[in-house]
């Protein structure tokens, strides 16, 4: 039995765009214009940054792996159809907009409001949902990719139509979610350094190492993807003069300095060479990214995370006079 598609009496486009409200934290809440209790959905915006907008959507977004600095990654497709509502509850729904109907249907009768309902009318009784799309709208692709697909299907129980939701494509948009936090270098000596004198470096602002976030479609799958902290790594500006990079520095760095000299840099020639400018020291942390769904059915391993922050470092020179 195949999927049917909603035409008669379809609401145009114009006017199943969804009212977003940015709320205190960064997270987004979006509902169905007129409907308070519609499809809820979830993500995460900083300033212009966005990692995922979902709009008319019934998927939440959950974890510690939400609200730090998105890297740009992008849903391979940003629309999709999701399971919605029995054939009774869209019946009672579309009943309840006949006054907006027919403000939208100027001169409309009730015959053909009736028709209209007809289509719902006929699936109640049957097994299956409408599935109705949604689309994330921090991808730029998003809204044109909603824009192709249909009003509402009627797909009955046990299926899955043409571009409907998939375990895979929850855990991209779990992925597209997720952030890791960007760290604060510190350094020994901190103020300035010397030529010779070993720089230690670790960080500060990591809180805890795994992040996750779970893209869960309600009584339908849910997806969870985690970030681990793998390493830090240390490096110094191109064209460093003989710089000495180390680079075994664990997870986030070394402050402890009673072991041999491992994380960090020693700078073989004086900042005063560059006209006063300071080296520019860079601390790249690498988190690991797997991913799994509801009872492991689809896993994936996606490419890690790697966030680079950087920092001046004012190299002095001790000056010794030798006297015999």
């Amino acid at each position: 039995m195949s999927t049917e598609r909603t035409r008669r009496g379809r609401l145009p486009r114009s006017r199943r765009f969804l009212l977003v409200s940015l709320l205190a934290g960064a997270s987004l809440t979006v509902a169905a214009a007129g409907d308070p209790g519609g499809p809820q959905g979830g993500g995460y915006q900083d300033g212009r940054t966005a990692g995922v907008t979902l709009e008319n959507s019934s998927i939440t977004l959950s974890g510690n792996g939400l609200g730090g600095s998105a890297d740009g990654y992008r849903v391979p497709r940003p629309c999709w159809y999701e399971p919605g509502k029995s054939a009774e509850e869209m019946l009672q729904s579309q009943e309840g907009v006949q006054d907006w109907w027919y403000r939208t249907n100027p001169g409309a009768t009730e015959e053909q409001f009736q028709e209209f309902l007809k289509q719902y009318k006929d699936k109640v009784g049957q097994p299956g949902k409408w599935w109705s799309p949604a689309y994330n709208s921090a991808d730029p692709g998003g809204m044109s990719c909603w824009a192709g697909l249909e009003g509402a299907l009627w797909v009955p129980q046990g299926t899955t139509p043409p571009g409907g939701i998939t375990a895979e494509e929850l855990l991209q948009i779990a992925r597209a979610a997720l952030t890791v936090p960007e760290p604060t270098i510190n350094l020994n000596p901190d103020a300035k350094s010397y030529v010779n004198l070993p720089t230690w470096v670790w960080l500060d602002g990591i809180g805890a190492t795994t992040r996750s976030v779970t893209a869960t479609l309600p009584g339908v799958m849910s997806a969870t993807v985690t970030a681990t902290l793998d390493r830090t790594e240390v490096g110094s500006e191109p064209g460093a003069p003989r710089a000495e990079t180390r680079s075994a520095c664990g997870p986030t760095g070394k402050r402890d300095q009673s072991a041999g000299f491992t994380c960090g840099v020693k700078y073989l020639r004086s900042s005063a060479d560059l006209g006063g400018r300071a080296y520019r020291l860079t601390v790249t942390t690498v988190w690991d990214v797997t991913g799994a769904s509801t009872g492991g059915a689809v896993g994936l391993a996606f490419a890690p995370v790697q966030v680079t922050v950087e920092r001046g470092v004012t190299v002095g020179e001790v000056q010794s006079t030798v006297r015999r």
